[in-house]
């Protein structure tokens, strides 16, 4: 019985292994974006405050649950990879629910970390045109680690 434990716990062991070998793990966003600025939570406040859209890029059901106090809701209908060399015809972002006036400064945000919609969301406005997108690299999760107001 002990050599069978043995061998069962060295097989488990290394089909975890295995599978932690295998497992595709999402890649961090970068730190940067050409063409866009990087901004902190204490700038999108200060960004609000003289009435720059604000947008959230997650699903619909995350931004019910909880959004930046004030912000919209544009979900960024992802299926690329999670890379800087996405494909952005495999995935869906509506432009045309941003203002008009493509001068006018814009915040994307998520869920920071390994969230790439609010990049891809960002990349896609710079090469629609706009001239002042700013990312909220930090997203949500930054805004309540200030204890900033939600909805």
């Amino acid at each position: 019985m002990n050599g069978f434990r043995r061998n069962l716990c060295q097989f488990l062991g290394m089909l975890v292994l295995a599978a932690s070998a295998t497992a595709v793990h999402a890649q961090e966003t970068p730190k940067t974006l050409d063409g866009v600025t990087v901004v902190d939570a204490a700038r999108v406040q200060q960004m609000m405050r003289v009435g720059a859209g604000v947008y959230d890029v997650r699903v619909a059901a995350e931004y019910a649950e909880a959004h930046i106090a004030g912000s919209k809701s544009l979900p960024y209908r992802e299926k690329s990879a999670k890379s800087t060399s996405f494909d952005r015809s495999q995935d869906s972002f509506d432009l045309t629910k941003l203002p008009s006036d493509k001068n006018a400064p814009i915040v994307f945000y998520c869920n920071a970390g390994d969230c790439w919609k609010s990049y891809k969301a960002s990349r896609l406005a710079v090469d629609g045109g706009y001239k002042q997108i700013h990312w909220f690299r930090g997203g949500l999760p930054e805004w309540r680690g200030k204890k900033l107001p939600v909805e």
